[in-house]
């Protein structure tokens, strides 16, 4: 079969983030819910207010629901919005990486813990100090891990190019033509999982002349939508072009990066957004995503996985052609 069935057909889950735990598979998505506000390019219309946790046994079973993990009156340092999450494990908890807006209309990313996979997750009072935009994704290794995230547009990455928020570069919205394009943002983070450690720094993807990707190169560029997952000996950044609709991948050697354009996974889906996670299950390596088909309205959407495999030369793809 070309394409997936949705996880959940009588709910409306986005931006899924496949993790493995206790040999089981869990998705992180945010919760998409209807309202009358209309589409515009500050993402108003994704007002999703609270998170729950998807699991399955196998591929292709059933899908359980788990209860709230958390809401947005739960956080008390944010007003609305609570967009795609990650979540990881370390020394027997589970640290859920979330983005919302503050009161001030600032995107910032908490973390909530939890001793289950499913929570609930009880969030800190305050976001991780120095985190800002959005999409926030986590690598585990055995000694250290890392956060990476951003976004353009609603993200408000464009909003941090000298380094403190400036409202008024909003609506620049990003760099264009042969400017260097704005790059995703990492951050390793600190024994307790909840806090930076060293700092904030571009997370650097060239494209394929050895040059940093440039900002009119809009169908490889960053925009948001970051994940990190390492296969053998490599590292692979994958992210979405926003705007493009494409879901692209860059290589490299450190977690840190440089990392080089490698290609496209995912062309264009149903519906205005394209986010995803790749996880490796019992052997097998999913890409999880989402897409309108269901509603075909652009904030209802619907968390899907499809198989991915791997050539000689690491290069990725998707199982079966996209229909």
């Amino acid at each position: 079969m070309a394409d997936s069935n949705p996880l959940v057909a009588s709910d409306f889950f986005a931006d899924p983030s496949g993790r493995v735990f206790n040999d089981r598979l869990y998705i992180y998505p945010s919760h998409d819910r209807k309202t009358d506000i209309p589409d515009d390019d500050n993402g108003s219309q994704y007002d999703m207010a609270d998170y729950h946790v998807l699991s399955m046994n196998e591929i292709g079973g059933e899908v359980t629901v788990h209860g709230k993990a958390f809401g947005i009156e739960d956080v008390p340092w944010a007003e609305k919005q609570l967009w795609a999450p990650d979540c990881a494990s370390k020394s027997g908890e589970y640290y859920f990486y979330f983005p919302a807006r503050n009161h001030e209309g600032i995107f910032r990313i908490g973390v909530a813990v939890s001793e289950t996979p499913e929570g609930p997750f009880v969030p800190e009072k305050e976001p991780i100090e120095g985190s800002f935009s959005i999409d926030p994704a986590v690598l585990v290794e055995e000694e250290s891990a890392y956060l990476y995230f951003g976004g353009i547009w609603g993200g408000q990455l464009q909003c941090w190019r000298t380094g403190s928020f400036d409202a008024e570069a909003y609506s620049s919205m990003e760099a264009s033509g042969d400017e260097a394009a704005l790059m995703p943002k990492v951050a390793k983070l600190s024994g307790d999982m909840k806090a930076f450690e060293g700092g904030v720094r571009d997370l650097v993807i060239l494209d394929v002349d050895g040059v940093p990707m440039r900002a009119g190169r809009r169908d490889r560029r960053f925009f948001e939508a970051a994940w990190m997952h390492k296969r053998g000996g490599k590292y692979y950044f994958s992210y979405s072009t926003g705007d493009t609709h494409y879901i692209v991948y860059a290589m490299g050697d450190s977690p840190l990066g440089p990392f080089t354009y490698a290609g496209r996974i995912l062309e264009p889906v149903q519906g205005w957004t394209t986010h995803h996670s790749i996880v490796e299950f019992r052997g097998k390596w999913y890409l999880c995503y989402h897409d309108t088909s269901i509603s075909g309205k652009n904030h209802l959407r619907s968390a899907k996985i499809r198989e991915l495999v791997y050539d000689d030369d690491g290069r990725i793809k998707l199982a079966q052609p996209q229909s």
